[in-house]
């Protein structure tokens, strides 16, 4: 039979205490009857003693015990006078009554007076005349010459001892439940925001009522619930940011054809070429999507290998120069005289430096600057592109790796790009290990730095 967590709780709980109790139980038993009857031994020795020394002065009268065996009842005499100056338990002075605990022997330990039918479990003490043993008189254990009362009242107490531990199970029964209960009750909660969000609704949220293990767990999952909420309102925004984007160049070849067709264009060379650079930009969209989403979930190849960054760099700068001077755009690069090699995959570090200097191209002012500085030490390379302006607010700074995200609210194409150039940017250096930032730039700009881990050189 398989218990839940709430089952669980309450048997470890109320399992614990119950043993805890029943110990506890079983020991306070045993010391009410080791107690009780330690008591009785303790009155009835200092009872043996007087009336051994009582026997003893009637034994100096005939030297011998048979006054004794022939009036039984002076011994129930001495007895009842003996219980009379001490208050014991009380037994009957007749012969015919059933025999006290008390038994004298003659010195061989043969019965004189008294129950002798269990002689060896008696605790016998001598008796002595002139300093020489007459005889013995013992006792049996008080467990077999309990009075009623005395019965009555180790009765009440075990029972009293019962109804307590009783009574403190069943409230231990009651919090086990109420605690289990309690302890449960955020994690139903969960399951039950769990099954929301299973079904879609991201938005399903627990509270959070302690700062314990489960207040924790509550906290994080909220944030979990929280984070897959803003994914799917991504996810939604993604899929919309593509329709856009492809709409677009669609639109524009759709109107291209439909005015040729309609006879408004004429098809010539002009015409030919504005549709097929719709098409190349088109292809463009299509190809950084496929890079994004392979990059997205692991797929792209990467080999990595020793190469020369700085090397990798200046032919990247040589590459883009005219394009940067057309806009009339200074390049100044700072870089160290030795080579700096990484561990990374060449391909892909050459696409992540194509798309810094699209993205610089494309947002910067026509006669601003761009630097470039690469360093390395012995545990990373920093590269960073520094550009003059426009800048971006800090707000906007992180958001700038989004995917399709661009500063124009109007989302125009002015600018150029599909917006998921810095989006690849980031999925390249996270896959090589490191990190890649946004800050306000020191000429106007945005200043992306980059910083790869030094390894397996």
């Amino acid at each position: 039979m398989k218990l839940s967590l709430r089952q669980k709780l309450f048997l470890s709980i109320f399992g614990a205490t119950a043993m805890a109790l029943l110990s506890v139980f079983f020991f306070v038993y045993w010391s009410i009857n080791y107690g009780f009857f330690e008591y009785l031994n303790q009155i009835e020795q200092s009872r043996l003693e007087q009336l051994g020394m009582r026997l003893s002065t009637l034994y100096a009268q005939s030297k011998n015990w048979q006054f004794l065996k022939d009036s039984p009842e002076m011994f129930y005499q001495l007895l009842e006078n003996i219980n009379n100056n001490q208050p014991s338990l009380q037994f009957p002075p007749r012969p015919h009554l059933p025999f006290p605990p008390f038994v004298v022997l003659d010195m061989d330990k043969n019965p004189v007076v008294g129950d002798s039918s269990d002689i060896k479990n008696l605790k016998c003490k001598p008796i002595f005349y002139e300093q020489e043993i007459i005889g013995y008189i013992g006792i049996r254990s008080p467990k077999h010459f309990l009075s009623p009362p005395q019965i009555d009242f180790l009765k009440k107490q075990k029972t009293a001892l019962l109804i307590i531990v009783a009574s403190v199970l069943l409230f231990v029964g009651i919090f086990s439940i109420s605690i289990s209960k309690y302890l449960i009750y955020p994690l139903k909660e969960m399951a039950k925001a769990t099954n929301k969000i299973t079904a879609g609704n991201y938005s399903a949220r627990v509270s959070v009522s302690s700062a314990d293990e489960i207040g924790k767990l509550a906290k994080n999952f909220n944030e979990m619930a929280l984070a897959l909420e803003k994914n799917e309102k991504a996810r939604r925004q993604w899929i919309a940011d593509i329709s856009h984007e492809i709409r677009t160049p669609v639109t524009i070849l759709r109107g291209e054809v439909e005015a040729i067709i309609d006879g408004i264009r004429p098809l010539n060379l002009e015409t030919i070429n504005s549709i097929h650079n719709e098409i190349l930009r088109l292809n463009r969209l299509v190809e950084d999507l496929y890079q994004l989403a392979i990059s997205d979930i692991g797929t792209l190849n990467y080999h990595k290998e020793k190469i020369d960054l700085k090397n990798l760099l200046i032919k990247s700068v040589q590459t883009y120069f005219q394009e940067f001077n057309k806009k009339n755009i200074k390049i100044r690069i700072e870089v160290a005289q030795e080579p700096v090699n990484i561990y990374a995959d060449k391909e892909r570090m050459q696409q992540l430096l194509s798309n810094l200097f699209d993205n610089s191209l494309k947002y910067t002012n026509s006669g601003g600057q761009l630097i470039i500085r690469l360093v390395s030490d012995k545990k990373q390379t920093t590269i960073e592109f520094e550009d003059s302006e426009p800048g971006i607010r800090e707000e906007e700074l992180n958001k700038i790796f989004e995917r399709f995200y661009r500063v124009e609210t109007s989302r125009s194409r002015k600018t150029g790009g599909s917006g998921l150039g810095l989006a690849i940017c980031k999925n390249i250096v996270e896959a090589h290990g490191g990190t890649i930032s946004a800050f306000p730039s020191s000429i106007g700009g945005v200043l992306i730095k980059i910083i790869l881990p030094q390894n397996e050189l």
